[in-house]
């Protein structure tokens, strides 16, 4: 038996379609190639002034840096942004232990290296590793000083992206003396609704 196959011509629609076609499937094709040779040609640049000073500054504070350790035990929750229910059944206590290594800097100011694990307001693990900078304020002569900055870590938490890390800046604060302070970090509102942020994370920080 044999089968014919009949050729249908192309309509015009179609013949008009071809040539757009054509030059999207260019476009795409020399913008993939652009993204792509974009970074290459100035890679050495880049890793050099990026990643190399990066490595290089963070390889200097742990070097020079005093070791610290880092004692947690406050979760507190904004009362105004959780309700009564919620905050029953959140954990306040974020009971934790973390170690790091901070350099007081030429300009007087403090940055740190740190690892940190605590428990969190569902009572899991949560894992935090970052850098942090304070602006270092002496109050008067009586050997106490306040520090304002932020920090910004890689955090792993079961309730967020599976347990992959994922980055977060937050700020902070500090008050005691150069070798230990009780610290303050602020989660703010993410948005509008009630039981979502707002949450005042307080810890000290000795250095040995």
């Amino acid at each position: 038996m044999t089968t014919t196959t009949s050729l249908r011509p192309a309509t015009a629609s179609e013949l008009r379609a071809a040539p757009a076609r054509r030059t999207l499937r260019c476009a795409a094709f020399v913008a993939a190639a652009t993204l792509a040779l974009v970074p290459a040609a100035h890679a050495e640049d880049n890793q050099y002034s990026l990643w190399q000073q990066t490595k290089d500054h963070a390889a200097h504070i742990w070097d020079q840096g005093d070791s610290a350790i880092y004692l947690s035990g406050v979760a507190h929750h904004g009362r105004s942004t959780y309700t009564p229910q919620k905050l029953d059944e959140l954990n306040e206590h974020a009971w934790g232990l973390g170690y790091g290594k901070t350099l007081r800097n030429d300009s007087g100011n403090d940055e740190s290296l740190y690892g940190f694990v605590i428990k969190d307001s569902h009572r899991h693990p949560q894992y935090m590793a970052g850098y942090a900078y304070e602006w270092v304020f002496p109050i008067a002569k009586s050997g106490l000083e306040v520090g304002l900055g932020g920090t910004a870590m890689l955090m792993s938490r079961q309730d967020y992206f599976h347990s992959v890390p994922f980055p977060v800046p937050l700020p902070l604060a500090s008050i005691g003396t150069q070798k230990g302070k009780i610290m303050f970090a602020y989660v703010p509102r993410l948005s509008s609704n009630k039981n979502n942020g707002d949450v005042l994370l307080i810890f000290g920080r000795i250095e040995m």
